[in-house]
């Protein structure tokens, strides 16, 4: 698939096994705290939707997507260090979104480290709305960060809309 906007070139396609290495290398080369290599052979053996970034044919990010019935979750999205700031995470987040909505789900949820103002501003440019916090999700150098819970409705393929501010529900249990 042609990344939109992008130049010739550019593409998205599914992720297979002989990607682990490229995979591993930007999440190694972009998290502090990265995924094994089993972690993403899980990823690919139980059937997530696990995709690549292609720039002038080198792996150059990825995304992954679990769905279970409505529901669908973005496990990880990582674009190389280097290769940021040109839209290719706007590009993967919307491969994402659309994988999201072939496979039936009406919701698409995320987390993100409270201290990735990056990453929250794109969510955020993708009609993603906080839901909740989850304490001490992340490893961080000192200890544990939080995460901010994110989502978002999924609507009809086309030009990503805004999304209605979820409505909170309280657990119990």
């Amino acid at each position: 698939m042609s990344v939109p906007g992008r130049p010739s070139g550019s593409g998205i396609r599914t992720m297979g096994r002989a990607d682990l290495d490229s995979v591993l290398e930007i999440e190694r080369a972009a998290n502090a705290f990265p995924w094994s290599r089993e972690i993403f052979a899980d990823c690919l053996r139980v059937g997530h939707a696990c995709s690549v970034l292609e720039h002038e044919g080198a792996v150059e990010g990825f995304g992954i997507l679990e769905v279970r019935g409505v529901e669908s979750r973005v496990l990880n999205l990582c674009v190389r260090p280097r290769a940021q700031g040109r839209g290719l995470g706007r590009a993967l987040l919307t491969a994402v979104i659309d994988a999201a909505r072939r496979r039936g789900a009406d919701t698409l949820t995320l987390e993100v480290r409270t201290t990735n103002g990056i990453a929250r501003r794109l969510y955020a440019s993708a009609g993603f709305h906080e839901v909740g916090v989850r304490r001490g999700y992340y490893p961080a150098p000192r200890g544990r960060e939080d995460a901010l819970v994110l989502a978002r409705t999924l609507a009809a393929p086309g030009p990503l809309p805004e999304s209605p501010r979820p409505r909170p529900v309280r657990l119990t249990g």
